[in-house]
């Protein structure tokens, strides 16, 4: 998926201007003397000082969100080369911002003016494979897919797979606390992720977690760093849990003619005790966007597409089962697949919802708002009221069996008044989100785009127990600085 930038006024607080231990601020160190102590002890070819290549690397996926003009890029290779970055930008006081494959839509790898960024794609070392312990030990450059296909080989899975997993990294994965298609069985990144290896921001070296089946020695510390955006310490080395590889799944996909049907149908498929590997809906909008692009040949009479799953021992039980709830919900066709090509088949519409989305206007503003799944209706009904109040397109595709939409916000960047009710558009979404006892963010993390939503959802005390952890890891502040809070 590519998404249009838009670029939006830098935030004079988030500025490269770090703070000390004594709560004053001071510039960063001089950019001179910076790029010459990491030239001086780092690889040839790992420091990247023309702004013209250093720009590429300002920002993530995100719209709407600042960025600034880093002073340099690092693509460390080793954890050395990570620590000599960390202590020269604490004796600096450079802020750093740590970066995976930057398909992030949070705005959580942007730069901000004079920083460090540091790369972390050339350390894509899968360490380990390990079928007895069924633990897998990888750098946090190695990219999502890539580490899938390696397991695999050993009859292993690594089940959290973002819709980016063909380019994503897993430190990515980490940072975000990323989820997937499959989450609604298989949970979410941070229930995979066993111990860490991590650089703190002076350049000390910690390991936290184990790669034992059980463990519960101290606090846990390994959780602690998996969605915190970079913004406690960088990750060198990941222990991640793996299982055993499923059989292939088979695919039913079920119209409905609302998408309060369609929501009916998803109820009475958790109610009932099913435990599909994918449960997927897509609103007419979505549906209208994928004809458009692909012609596929979906009705247009359609309100709302359920996609669901199941890669158990009798799948066509299982599909059997879901179908006939679907029917008694409403639904006006169930197909269920055959074989795994047909399952293919019918996952394609799913997979070129955003891309579809994208064509519609050029620009696109993903939310990622997730409520409970017995209240998707109403988030539903909701998304539809806000559309039509701001005269906007959004499309909403959904991890319907988590509860977590994805509306889309369809735009046109180069209008200045549509970009703004886009804007506005998102925010309500967000508190509708918050209304229905949702949160802000299911997968793709706060960043720059949602931190002063995130102190709505976890209210003043939250923010304060938040911003004294970072302050015991981060002290003077360097790392990723004006994310989360």
């Amino acid at each position: 998926m590519i998404m249009s930038r838009i670029e939006a006024p830098r935030d004079e607080d988030d500025a490269a201007a770090t703070v000390n231990r004594t709560g004053d601020r001071s510039t960063p160190g001089d950019r001179s003397t910076l790029v010459d102590r990491l030239l001086a002890a780092l690889p040839a070819g790992s420091v990247l000082t023309d702004p013209d290549v250093t720009a590429s690397y300002a920002h993530d996926m995100a719209s709407f969100c600042p960025a600034g003009a880093p002073a340099a890029v690092v693509l460390p290779r080793t954890v050395e080369d990570v620590q000599h970055v960390m202590r020269t930008a604490t004796e600096l006081r450079v802020p750093v911002v740590p970066q995976g494959a930057r398909t992030g839509l949070s705005g959580a790898a942007n730069a901000t003016d004079g920083c460090v960024v540091l790369s972390l794609t050339k350390m894509d070392r899968i360490l380990e494979i390990n079928p007895v312990d069924r633990v897998a030990v990888v750098e946090p450059g190695v990219v999502n897919a890539a580490l899938s296909r390696a397991v695999n080989e050993h009859g292993l899975s690594y089940p959290p797979d973002p819709s980016s997993w063909e380019t994503c990294t897993i430190g990515g994965n980490i940072g975000t606390a990323s989820g997937g298609l499959c989450c609604v069985k298989y949970g979410v990144t941070a229930e995979y992720v066993l111990g860490l290896d991590v650089v703190l921001a002076d350049g000390r070296l910690m390991s936290t977690g184990r790669r034992t089946a059980k463990g519960v020695a101290g606090y846990d510390l390994t959780r602690l760093f998996v969605g915190s955006e970079g913004s406690l310490g960088i990750v060198v080395r990941a222990v991640l849990a793996l299982r055993p590889q499923p059989p292939e799944q088979l695919v039913l996909a079920a119209e409905f003619a609302s998408a309060s049907a369609a929501c009916d149908a998803l109820c009475a498929i958790m109610e009932g005790g099913h435990v599909p590997s994918l449960l997927e809906l897509m609103d007419r909008t979505t549906v209208q966007a994928v004809n458009d692009l692909a012609h596929m040949g979906l009705p247009e009479t359609t309100e709302a597409l359920l996609l669901a799953a199941f890669d158990t021992t009798d799948p066509a039980a299982d599909l059997a089962a879901v179908g006939a709830l679907c029917e008694a919900a409403g639904a006006t066709q169930v197909v269920p697949a055959e074989d795994a090509a047909e399952s293919e088949l019918l996952l394609q519409a799913r997979r070129l919802a955003l891309t579809a989305l994208e064509a519609v206007k050029g620009t696109t503003m993903i939310d990622d708002v997730c409520v409970p799944r017995s209240r998707l209706g109403e988030m539903l009904e909701g998304i539809e009221r806000i559309a039509a109040k701001y005269g906007l397109t959004i499309g909403v595709c959904a991890h319907a069996g988590d509860g977590n939409t994805h509306p889309t916000v369809c735009f046109d960047a180069c209008d200045p008044d549509e970009s703004r009710r886009a804007r506005e558009s998102f925010d309500e979404i967000m508190a509708l989100g918050l209304e229905l006892g949702g949160t802000i963010t299911g997968e793709h993390g706060v960043g720059v785009l949602k931190k002063e939503w995130l102190a709505r959802e976890i209210g003043p005390v939250g923010l304060e127990m938040q911003r004294a952890v970072k302050q015991v890891f981060d002290p003077l502040g360097i790392l990723n600085p004006g994310k989360l809070f």
